[in-house]
């Protein structure tokens, strides 16, 4: 069997729900360790991450992952067990197959052929590896990434395997993402007979014509690399399950994707003057999960357009749709970020899947940008 895949096999194998790592980190650290990288686990409460570097001077490229994976969902809906790793029809099955243990498998392969082929490389090499990134997000990369700081220690260039392609490996690589504001919503009222609304205080009632106004406003127009921000009510909940009794609260929660175009002080500081405006009684929790970052160019991207056009022979589109990844914790820094893994149509679902021949491949485009940025 092929290296690149053989080792997400074994990776799949292993049940790394998350904050479970399951061994994963272990196996990466054995490869990694046996080609001149200097491991170093980094535990914090139940999560698993693992830092590892290769040489001791000039710029760094370091791979960034995770070998925690979603829950699987009902067992029994798939076609063949989730950590069975299967091959069908030049497909591998299991879960993480997409998400993201075949981006790591990949990872690892390209770092040894690498090291095979340029042993004396200028530059280092490094891997920030999670377990906490499907889960809460705040014992993992964020963590390491303090640890880091604190040591004086910074990262030149990033490349995260989250699963960024579309229709073929390669056709889109994430040059950042948007922020993510969350909010939870206590809107205060007076309980009572539903007969009697003289003397109970409705905060459904209340709420509603600052809801609308909220779900109407342009927080901003977006710009050339980001959609304009978005506002969504994702949960709604009030009352007593009773038809005659006015609730005495109403609990919203909601969340900002937002671009560069603003910050998440001035989404607070516009949210709550509607709500004052309004003149709600009100409680209101804000959850900041990351900021916004573009890597709009620089030699990151240059290197990952090149080798996916010599590699895969297209063009790739730069894109920051979609939701938030680890990389929201390291662009911070100074750091050129990237994302580039493989199809992400079936990440999360059942019968998670991958192709078997795109493993090598992304492989080979791993390989492609350390040339290209520590050879050049």
């Amino acid at each position: 069997m092929e290296r690149t895949l053989e080792l997400a096999c074994e990776l799949i194998r292993r049940p790394s729900v998350t904050p479970e790592d399951a061994g994963c980190q272990a196996l990466m650290a054995e490869r990694l360790s046996a080609i001149g990288f200097h491991c170093e686990d980094m535990p914090f409460g139940e999560v698993s991450n693992l830092w590892a570097v290769r040489g001791t001077e000039g710029p760094i490229l370091v791979f960034a992952g995770h070998t925690d994976v979603v829950p699987t969902g009902p067992e029994a809906q798939w076609q063949s067990p989730p950590f069975e790793p299967t091959l069908r029809d030049g497909l591998l099955y299991g879960r993480g197959a997409a998400d993201m243990k075949g981006s790591l498998a990949a990872m690892v392969v390209a770092c040894e052929d690498f090291v095979a082929a340029h042993p004396g490389h200028p530059g280092r090499i490094g891997f920030l590896i999670t377990s906490d990134e499907e889960g809460p997000a705040v014992n993992g990369t964020v963590k390491v990434m303090e640890t880091l700081g604190a040591r004086g220690q910074a990262i030149d260039w990033c490349v995260v395997g989250e699963p960024s392609s579309t229709a073929q490996l390669g056709d889109v690589v994430k040059n950042g993402r948007r922020g993510s504001l969350g909010a939870r919503l206590v809107v205060k009222g007076v309980q009572g007979h539903i007969a009697y609304p003289h003397l109970a205080d409705n905060p459904i009632h209340r709420a509603l014509p600052a809801l609308d106004e909220l779900a109407a406003e342009v927080w901003d127009e977006g710009n050339a690399s980001f959609p304009p921000t978005s506002m969504q009510i994702s949960n709604i909940n009030g009352g007593t399950g009773a038809t005659n009794v006015i609730p005495g609260e109403l609990e919203i929660l909601f969340n900002f994707r937002f671009s560069t175009e603003v910050t998440d002080a001035e989404l607070r500081r516009r949210t709550e003057a509607v709500l004052d405006r309004h003149g709600l009684d009100y409680a209101l929790e804000w959850n900041l999960s990351g900021q916004a970052f573009l890597t709009d160019s620089g030699e990151l991207v240059a290197a990952t357009v090149a080798a996916i056009r010599d590699e895969a022979g297209i063009d790739t589109e730069l894109s920051t749709a979609g939701g938030t990844s680890d990389g929201r914790f390291i662009a911070p820094t100074g750091a050129q970020v990237l994302e580039l893994g493989p199809v992400n149509a079936t990440i999360h679902k059942l019968d998670e899947c991958v192709r078997a021949d795109d493993l090598p491949r992304l492989a080979a485009l791993y390989r492609g940008i350390l040339e290209r940025l520590l050879l050049d």
